[in-house]
């Protein structure tokens, strides 16, 4: 889930930023501090949009620099469980695709596809049905589940696990293979013949 989180913190300014516009100086600091990095209670830092309300500044002995009391405004992703999501497929490997799901991309186990024996094509790359002949590979769009979360200090350390083993849940156009492979199931019965019972 997007959201715009407000915070009031205190930045430090080195000596050499102190010379221009302070408050793009605070936003400048705040920015390479911040843009990338997780948080348990905000998510993940996207973007820092504002730096306002800039109180007075404080020096420090021995510090070559202030510190200054600002209020950040900033866009943040926050991985919710159960949360329901869109994204596209940016790989495939054999033991699972994974989706850019907003700045960061979560893993679909091999196990959590499909409600269908599946084959890995590595030509493809992608996996295909075998009763159904649902395929997924790269650059699809699809919708699934969010069934796991570890966030870990930046992106490259978090975790999101997935799900599409769910109603309405994959590529678009996957229910009506479903529907189709159950009504061939159906139609494919041989009619059961009636025991004449002895008189």
């Amino acid at each position: 889930m997007y959201s715009v989180v407000k915070i009031r913190e205190k930045v430090r300014i080195p000596a050499k930023l102190l010379g221009g516009k302070l408050e793009n100086s605070v936003l400048e600091i705040v920015q390479e501090g911040y843009e990338g990095l997780v948080d348990d209670d905000v998510g993940l830092v996207i973007a820092i949009t504002k730096a306002e309300n800039i109180g007075e500044g404080k020096v420090v002995l021995g510090d070559e620099a202030a510190y200054y009391e600002a209020d950040i405004e900033m866009l943040s992703y926050k991985p919710l469980m159960h949360e329901v999501v869109e994204g596209n497929i940016s790989e495939i490997t054999e033991f699972g695709a994974f989706i850019r799901i907003s700045p960061i991309e979560g893993l679909i186990h091999v196990s959590q596809i499909m409600d269908d024996f599946i084959n890995y094509d590595a030509k493809m790359p992608g996996f295909v049905g075998k009763k159904t002949g649902k395929k997924i590979t790269v650059d699809d769009q699809v919708m699934a589940r969010i069934v796991t979360i570890s966030l870990r200090g930046n992106i490259q350390n978090s975790k999101i696990g997935l799900t599409m083993r769910q109603p309405f849940l994959g590529k678009e156009g996957w229910e009506k293979k479903e529907e189709k492979a159950a009504k061939g199931k159906a139609g494919g019965k041989k009619p059961v013949k009636k025991r004449k019972e002895k008189k």
